[in-house]
């Protein structure tokens, strides 16, 4: 196995659980990482294990042959340029979502990645899950049948009590309800459906609650969406609500349904009375310490071992649904008309 040297731009909240789950993997290794803020090594490298040099200038640590892999969990206006700068210096790439705030932009970084020879993992970890991983298997395995419905919707009111609230406001870097959280659970319901997306309608509405008051932009929006196979589905992205964490899931096929950990088949015979009982973990927090980072890198190690791209979130992969994504702020800025992805520039 080969071993992957690290080299980490933005040292956040996002960063520090990214260095954990780096290091947890049996190939990859966190030696750089890059601020804005001066940087002690030596309590880098007693903080983190290993190491670590800080750098205050990018062009610097990417110029430096000893790292292979750079991991961008800056904010999302910097994504762009920082990103092609990674793979202009050959460097393989991990990327927190939003990949851009920008469909076009999102393009130049899949295109800078390809021309250089590199690859690239987005961080839509969420497909990584033990929720997902179970509910894609109970689909594969026909217990639902041919999928004709779904709905995966994110519930997380982002408030000043939230670390992300500070910068997440801003249109600049928030976008919208959908790029800035709920583009998980979207991204979710088209590994479910299995189709590609033929048009979405989108609206957006915001809470009159003062908490919520900074927001640039809609902090709610309904997505329906159109499949080419004929199957419908919505994901709805609830930033500037008052509950408890919930990626709701609710599936419904020829031979059965899903909702969240709960199912019933015709294949199995199960009491179509009552729910039979899944064993999942739900996705139950927005907390970054507990998205299953460990196993999508560990994934993304494994594939540069093999020379393969990343299986479910490589940027081309991940590029499609951001399609969808700007696709829908599209309909939902022009009032719910439904938008076609062929008709995206």
């Amino acid at each position: 196995m080969n071993k992957y040297n690290v080299g980490i731009i933005g040292y956040g909240w996002a960063a520090t659980a990214h260095i954990e789950a780096i290091n947890k993997t049996t190939q990859g290794q966190v030696t750089a990482i890059y601020s804005s803020r001066k940087l002690d090594d030596a309590e880098l490298s007693a903080k983190h294990g290993g190491q670590i040099k800080s750098y205050q200038s990018i062009d610097a640590m990417l110029s430096d042959p000893s790292i292979h892999v750079v991991d961008i969990t800056s904010y999302p206006s910097q994504h762009r340029d920082q990103a092609i700068a990674a793979a202009n210096a050959k460097k393989h790439i991990i990327l927190e979502k939003p990949m851009a705030n920008s469909l076009q932009e999102v393009r130049e970084i899949t295109a800078a990645a390809k021309s250089n020879g590199v690859q690239g993992c987005v961080c839509f970890e969420c497909r990584f899950s033990n929720q997902f991983t179970v509910t894609k298997a109970l689909i594969d395995e026909g217990l639902l049948g041919s999928l004709h419905y779904g709905e995966v919707d994110y519930y997380h009111g982002i408030g000043p009590w939230y670390g992300q609230f500070r910068w997440n406001t801003g249109k600049k870097d928030g976008g919208s309800a959908l790029l800035t959280a709920g583009c998980h659970a979207l991204d979710a319901l088209l590994m479910m459906m299995g189709s590609e997306v033929e048009s979405v309608s989108s609206f957006s509405t915001r809470s009159s609650s003062e908490i919520f008051k900074p927001y640039e932009y809609d902090t709610s929006s309904t997505t329906i969406i159109r499949f080419k196979n004929g199957a419908v589905g919505k994901s709805a992205a609830i930033v500037d609500c008052l509950q408890p964490y919930y990626f709701h899931t609710h599936l419904c096929g020829s031979q059965g349904s899903l909702l969240d950990d709960k199912f019933h088949s015709m294949k199995l015979h199960t009491d179509k009375h009552a729910w039979s009982k899944l064993s999942m973990k739900m996705l139950d927090s927005g907390d970054v310490s507990d998205h299953p980072y460990q196993s999508q890198f560990q994934a993304f190690f494994d594939a540069l071992d093999a020379g393969k791209p990343m299986p479910l979130t490589s940027f081309e992969e991940s590029q499609k649904s951001f399609e969808v994504i700007f696709a829908a702020d599209k309909s939902a800025e022009q009032g719910g008309r439904p938008v076609k992805i062929s008709e995206l520039a």
